[in-house]
């Protein structure tokens, strides 16, 4: 007997509004991820700035807003001052993060011209240095980049070639700083200390910036919890953010366990959410904490450590250049399932990283780019994923996984736009069995299924290479109907499922 996943949506019955920071991103100094992905001077599609069109072309219709910058583990090693003026005249430098020589040569300015140039919904999102550097480093950036003019930091901008501010609004107090793998890697009561004194004098700056704080680098981190108790115990009324990182791979062949991955997310976000607010209720604080998750991925980091310990300082060399499979871009998927799912407080968040390194978009140095099979989940997220988040309580059949317990086979959201259309998102996490879904709908007139699209193959391996680069893409669904107001469908083995109803 086939076995069913059953919810109902009503308009009544809501998540929170989607934040349009939910579908960030993420360019590091690290890899490929600047050099040869998004500049690339030499490149046939490049523009005057040296940016390569085809990346911008991808990078829009992939949809990002938020952009997070210049890292991640390279931050901690970061002068800004290295990355401004004539780019002939900037100094190269060891990267202790990735063990590569960084050259300077796309720095600040660029990544605002960059910006620019993905569109109006590209934000800034800029990282200072708590690793090596401290509260002046951060506010005298904070000063040059934002400061109109009249100062000496300021001028300085002007004369760089950039007239107006960058007009950064949202700033990370460091990264990751709870890692021992970062450099100037502190306590939680050195860092939360640190963060304070920086928040302090960046608001009086501008008391409108809205700052993160560092939370932890994972769930799994031996000091998870604590970490952020002590960290916002000293920043909770200074901060307006704290920080979640989490990657996610396949373990030893355990596929059922990775595909549940998101399992692990939803428990990581909640566990944050109930801290914060622990650290509030102890501080008689009504201020609530929101959570920005800014680095998320499937990321096989068990090959890392080998890959960067082998480097001898080379510039922008090929690293974390993981080519995603069908498999993969199913548990992205549903990884985005799940920040959509705690979208009342997830108001941030970027997926890690945006071009080769990690990333939904490939180059080839002097050729083409192309998408990997997770950059089609992310675009239609983006796409159709703004608006009310409804209510899903999915019953139904769940299976047993060693890492993350039992879990439901359907994982699903639902997100209602402005125009009354609503969009469900769904993964099936059956490796073997199609599994037929049931929505009743309630208070919402809705009278057709507009486009059902799948993600799923025959070979859950498959992948876009340079060699096929569309090997993999989303196609459509069959069956889907709308009648009685249940909408009822059937789910492919395997697979992500935008299925949008108007």
């Amino acid at each position: 007997m086939t076995r069913t996943a059953r919810f109902a949506l009503d308009p009544a019955f809501t998540v929170g509004t989607v934040d349009p920071r939910l579908f960030g991103s993420f360019v590091e100094h690290l890899g490929r991820c600047v050099y040869t992905g998004i500049f690339e001077p030499d490149h046939p599609t490049a523009d005057e700035a040296g940016l390569r069109q085809d990346v911008l072309e991808l990078v829009r219709e992939l949809g990002v807003t938020v952009i997070r910058y210049p890292g991640g583990n390279f931050v901690s090693g970061y002068k800004w001052e290295d990355s401004v003026g004539p780019a002939d005249e900037r100094p190269r430098r060891l990267d202790l993060a990735w063990r590569t020589t960084e050259s300077n040569r796309f720095g600040l300015s660029e990544y605002i011209a960059f910006l620019k140039k993905v569109g109006p919904q590209a934000e800034p999102m800029m990282a200072v240095n708590l690793g090596t550097r401290g509260v002046a480093e951060a506010i005298e950036l904070q000063e040059y980049a934002n400061h109109p003019a009249g100062t000496e930091l300021s001028d300085r901008r002007v004369a760089h070639g950039d007239k107006d501010p960058f007009g950064v609004r949202l700033w990370c107090l460091g990264n990751e700083m709870d890692g021992p793998w970062q450099t100037g890697h502190k306590t939680a009561e050195e860092y939360g200390r640190l963060a304070a004194e920086t928040a302090r004098a960046m608001r009086q700056i501008d008391k409108d910036v809205e700052l993160v704080a560092c939370g932890s680098s994972g769930q799994g981190m031996d000091t998870f919890a604590e970490w952020e108790a002590t960290v916002l115990q000293e920043t909770y009324d200074l901060v307006d953010h704290i920080s979640l990182h989490a990657y996610y791979e396949e373990h030893d062949g355990d596929r059922d366990s990775f595909l549940a991955s998101a399992v692990d997310m939803e428990s990581f976000i909640e566990n944050v959410v109930a801290t914060c607010d622990h650290v509030g209720a102890r501080l008689k604080s009504k201020k609530k904490i929101n959570l920005s998750f800014d680095e998320w991925n499937v990321w096989y980091m068990s090959r890392t450590d080998a890959e960067v310990s082998a480097l001898d300082w080379p510039e922008a060399p090929r690293l974390l250049e993981d080519v995603y499979s069908v498999t993969d871009a199913v548990v992205l998927g549903s990884l985005l399932i799940a920040l959509l799912r705690h979208a009342d407080r997830v108001t941030v968040a970027c997926l890690a990283q945006l071009v080769n390194v990690i990333a939904p978009i490939m180059t080839e140095p002097g050729g083409p780019a192309w998408r990997q099979t997770t950059f089609f989940p992310f675009a239609a997220a983006s796409r159709f994923g703004r608006g009310e988040v409804l209510d899903v309580r999915v019953s139904g059949p769940t299976y047993d996984t060693k890492r993350h317990g039992t879990a439901d086979l359907l994982h699903a959201t639902a997100v209602r736009a402005q125009d009354g259309t609503v969009t469900v998102f769904a993964v099936n996490r059956s490796q073997t069995e199609a599994l037929p879904l049931e929505v009743a709908l309630h208070g919402m007139e809705l009278g057709e299924v507009v486009e059902h699209s799948v993600l799923a193959d025959a070979d859950p391996d498959a992948r876009n290479t340079l060699a096929e680069p569309e090997r993999v893409a989303p196609h459509a669904g069959s069956g889907a109907t709308l009648e009685d107001k249940t909408l009822k469908a059937t789910l492919e083995p395997l697979s992500w499922n935008v299925i949008r109803l108007g």
